[in-house]
């Protein structure tokens, strides 16, 4: 049988020594609202770590409890699909700050160079003890994947939350893993217009999936010739950047119209996107 090869290996062939008191971190917050440094914010990890890297290893750096104590590197990954999880650096503990404005806990820390390439590439299989965000580094894991990087890492259909510009690049350069996974279902999925507040709901029937609908949005620079976004888009070329699509529900990939356009219209309902948003039925 061949031997496995793990994330240890990696690390110490890299740099990071065996006697080295190291710890591995997999986060995992599927909470609405995350508190950092005071303030509240509803984005998902994987749209704070893309948009803001900062504000994410301000995330990581607050804890309820001095979880880190007597640790000098922490390894850090995002969790994934499953039990799968991306490797997104190495960090070195500076300094402990005990019962700062806003944590009981707050660890400075600076990132270890030498794992450039590495970086948002390496997946490794949490196993099954994925409640156990914090273990040691003597609990072996093991590496399954590498990527092109991180822009073709799907989040899971819960977490699917775009801007219209990041749609565009997933779309136009094809990531392999998102054409995958959208390609696989159809949805009922909404579309937030982020400066009015408004929002529409639709469904995809196609055997294409939601790849295939919403690239249509793609190719018509935002309104996929929906009436009330078409008008806004024509008046305004740039207004699509102002959307953000999700994923509301997922329906099989051979579900008929009749049908998707039923659990389409109790969303509507729910939502109240006829009355408020931009359904015109």
């Amino acid at each position: 049988m061949e031997k496995k090869i793990t994330i240890q290996e990696l690390l110490f062939n890299r740099g990071l020594k065996k006697e080295d008191k190291i710890v591995l971190l997999r986060h995992k917050d599927n909470r609405k609202t995350k508190i950092i440094r005071g303030v509240a914010y509803n984005e998902s990890l994987y749209d704070i770590y893309r948009d803001n890297p900062k504000l994410f290893l301000e995330y990581q750096a607050e804890q309820a409890e001095d979880k880190f104590k007597g640790v000098e590197y922490i390894v850090s990954f995002l969790g994934e699909e499953g039990t799968k999880s991306r490797f997104l650096g190495v960090y070195r503990i500076v300094e402990t700050i005990t019962n700062d404005s806003f944590s009981p806990f707050y660890y400075k820390m600076i990132e270890v160079k030498g794992f450039k390439y590495l970086k948002e590439r390496v997946i490794i299989d949490w196993g099954k003890g994925t409640l156990s965000w914090c273990q040691g580094i003597h609990n072996e894991k093991e590496i399954i994947e590498i990527t092109p990087g991180f822009a073709d890492a799907f989040p899971g259909y819960p977490n699917v939350i775009l801007k219209f510009n990041r749609l565009k690049e997933i779309i136009n350069e094809g990531y392999p893993e998102w054409k995958r996974m959208l390609s696989a279902v159809n949805c009922i999925y909404a579309i937030l217009d982020n400066k009015t507040g408004k929002i529409y709901v639709g469904s995809t029937y196609n055997r294409q999936g939601i790849w295939g609908r919403w690239e249509v949005y793609v190719k018509t620079n935002g309104h996929g010739n929906n009436v009330s976004l078409k008008e806004m888009v024509e008046s305004d070329p740039k207004y699509a950047d102002n959307f953000i699509f999700s994923i509301l529900h997922i329906l099989p990939i051979n579900i008929s119209a009749e049908e998707a356009i039923k659990e389409e219209e109790l969303f509507k309902k729910k939502l109240g996107a006829i009355s408020f948003g931009f359904c015109n039925n």
